[in-house]
């Protein structure tokens, strides 16, 4: 069997997900630089720490067990070092080093001081502090309020199951890797056309002209497939008349006239060209099956919210 890939990861990637943001209640530090940048910088301001791991035990330095630093009688317990610690090594990759302790500690110290320093100017008082302190607490306590009040329907083995033979049965024989140029209007589509005619990249005009989402990426869609006959309600999520172009035009050939999908408001003009077709790769359940089951989670997690605010709504008062 060949690796995961085709029809199947994109209809997994088609399942419409929701999920709620973990919630910390740290402060986010400043980017984290390189250790060694940070820590030169650091001796530069005059905060390198002698201490090897920024954390110093008790007596060693008049400072309590579990404080790392002590600015101007304010204490920086140890617990912000190692979130700080565990934010770097997440988002940059950087190891657990003596350096980058003393680093982040430097950075720990620098924002007490900045923080002591605004207050003295009372920047705390001004609207736009208050703002961000009022938007910050009300996402922490909603944050955590959903956390501990939804309650998702557990995902069974049997419905894993289900969806992928859901996803295989609806796999044809070929698969296309297409690109689509979505404009509004049929002036704008004639102008993309002749643009390509004229030797310019469909890449560089979809993200020069393009409203679809995949616009960033050159107007690229996952690999997909279709099962014939093509129907509505059976295309994957693409328009009928998209998925029909899809089918029929040859690898590295560019539909000759816009294709207008949608009504009124939802109108578009689409172009679109199949970089390549291939027989259809299917991965084994084995393979597929953990990445299912956490999109059914999902799933099951946003009709839960879903059921959950609606019924906090019919015993709300709202006036709109």
């Amino acid at each position: 069997m060949k690796k995961p890939t085709s029809r199947l990861r994109t209809g997994i990637n088609t399942l419409c997900v929701a999920a709620f943001a973990s919630v910390s209640l740290c402060v986010a530090m400043p980017g984290v630089a390189h250790a060694d940048d940070m820590n030169a910088a650091a001796s530069q301001t005059g905060m390198a720490v002698a201490h090897p791991f920024g954390l110093q035990a008790a007596g060693a330095s008049g400072l309590p067990q579990g404080v790392v630093a002590r600015v101007d009688g304010v204490d920086i317990p140890a617990a912000q070092l190692e979130n700080a610690l565990r934010a770097a090594m997440g988002t940059s990759g950087q190891p657990d080093t003596p350096q980058l302790r003393q680093a982040l500690k430097g950075q720990l110290i620098a924002r007490e001081l900045f923080r002591q320093n605004a207050e003295k100017a009372h920047y705390d008082t001004k609207p736009e502090v208050q703002q961000a302190m009022n938007a910050a607490k009300v996402n922490a306590e909603t944050q955590l309020y959903l956390k501990d009040s939804i309650r998702a329907e557990p995902v069974t083995d049997a419905q894993v199951k289900a969806r992928y033979d859901d996803i295989v049965a609806s796999l044809g024989r070929e698969e296309y890797k297409p690109r689509v140029i979505a404009v509004a209007d049929e002036a704008t589509a004639t102008t993309v056309l002749a643009k390509l005619k004229s030797g310019t990249s469909f890449d560089a005009l979809a993200r020069q002209y393009s409203v679809a989402p995949g616009r960033a990426s050159g107007g690229e869609l996952p690999w997909v497939s279709f099962k014939a006959p093509l129907a509505e309600g059976r295309t994957q999520g693409l328009p009928l008349a998209v998925a029909q172009a899809i089918m029929q035009l040859p690898a590295g050939s560019v539909t000759p006239a816009p294709i207008a999908t949608g009504e009124g408001s939802n109108a578009m003009r689409v172009i679109v060209k199949v970089d390549a077709k291939r027989p259809t790769q299917v991965p084994s359940f084995d393979q597929a099956k953990d990445t299912i089951r956490q999109q059914l989670q999902a799933l099951a997690l946003e009709k839960a919210a879903a059921q959950f605010t609606g019924d906090l709504m019919k015993h709300a008062a709202i006036q709109q």
